[in-house]
C-alpha cells in the first residue's frame, strides 16, 4: 500500500533562485515544470533518484491557481507538506477512513497522479499520492528552461 516518500513540497517567493540552487549547486534535474493557464511557469519538480523529488511552487502563483494562504514566509520554515506514494489510493484512503483518519477526496491533479489529503494531529499536511501511466513523475523529463 504505501510505497515510498515520494517528495517534499517547499514554498518560495524567489523560484527561479531556488530552481538554479537546486540544479547547479545540488544538481538535480528538473522533471517537468507546472505552468498555468498563460504557461508560466509556477511550480517545479526535480528528480532526486527513483521517482522522488523536491516540489518547489511558488507562493503566489501557485495560489492564483490553487488558492491558500499568501501570508510573509519565515526563512528556514517553507515546507509545505510531504507525500507518500501509494500503490492502490482508493484502498489506502478506504483503510484510513475505517480507522477514523479524516481524509479528503481522490482526485487527479494536473500532474496526472491521484491525490489525497490528510494532516497529523499537528496539522502537518501529508499528500497520498499514485502515479498514473500519464503521471509527470514517471514520464520523460521536461527539457530545461
Amino acid at each position: 500500500m504505501f510505497r515510498k516518500l515520494a517528495h517534499v513540497c517547499l514554498i518560495t517567493n524567489h523560484l527561479d533562485r531556488q530552481i538554479a540552487f537546486y540544479t547547479e549547486k545540488i544538481g538535480l534535474n528538473v522533471q517537468f515544470y507546472f505552468r498555468n493557464d498563460a504557461g508560466e511557469k509556477f511550480g517545479v519538480y526535480l528528480a532526486c533518484g527513483d521517482t522522488t523529488f523536491v516540489e518547489i511552487f511558488d507562493q503566489h502563483k501557485a495560489a492564483a491557481v490553487w488558492g491558500g494562504d499568501t501570508s510573509p514566509l519565515t526563512r528556514g520554515n517553507q515546507c509545505s507538506h510531504f507525500c507518500l506514494e501509494v500503490t492502490d489510493i482508493n484502498d489506502v484512503r478506504q483503510m484510513l477512513l475505517d480507522r477514523g483518519a479524516d481524509v479528503g477526496p481522490t482526485k487527479q491533479g494536473i500532474d496526472h497522479s491521484w491525490q489525497c489529503w490528510i494532516t497529523d494531529p499537528d496539522g502537518n499536511r501529508i499528500e497520498l499520492m499514485e502515479y498514473t501511466h500519464r503521471s509527470g513523475q514517471i514520464n520523460r523529463p521536461e527539457p530545461a528552461e
